[in-house]
């Protein structure tokens, strides 16, 4: 069964929710999941057919175009939200590829320091402009209005789980 499909049963209770308390809790779950699904896979075709890139390397790209003076890779992996390890094969094909340099920090050489190069901040910017296209074709037809209130209402969720997570939101 696809996500699509259970959540399809959800909405028309021909499945079990599980905790019937907290059935509005589970339906907004499987509808984040399910767009971020949905839309994450068209980024991730779009830019394999378009740039043969992946998802995950323009993620780094975008970090790292912040920050003009580079970030160490435990503080892109932090802001990506994925472990270090997930992060180093991705740096490296970067780094192969021409993207990225590595170069230790002035303050302390042990420390290493990702930065784009020329050629990597061109290619992002190329890729940045095609993004936010895909990003609006994907969402045309969805209410500019109602973007701009589910930005709201998400940011408010985001403070909500990050106070309320086991770990004290680390």
């Amino acid at each position: 069964m696809t996500i699509h499909e259970e959540l399809d049963d959800f909405r028309l209770g021909e499945r079990s929710a599980g905790d019937q308390d907290h059935r509005g809790e589970v339906r907004l779950w499987l509808r984040l999941l399910a767009c971020s699904t949905l839309i994450e896979s068209e980024l991730r075709r779009q830019f394999r057919e378009t740039f043969n890139f992946t998802l995950p390397r323009f993620d780094i790209l975008a970090q790292l175009d912040r920050e003009p003076g580079g970030l160490v890779q435990g503080e892109l992996s932090k802001r990506l939200m994925v472990s270090q390890a997930n992060v180093t094969p991705i740096i490296e094909r970067l780094i192969a590829d021409g993207f990225v340099t590595r170069r230790p920090s002035n303050l302390d050489r042990r420390i290493q320091i990702i930065c784009l190069t020329v050629e990597g901040r061109q290619k992002f910017r190329r890729m940045a402009k095609k993004h936010s296209a895909w990003l609006a074709d994907v969402m045309a037809g969805f209410p500019e209005e109602d973007i701009d209130d589910l930005v709201k209402k998400l940011a408010s969720l985001k403070r909500v789980v990050v106070a309320n997570r086991s770990d004290g939101g680390r």
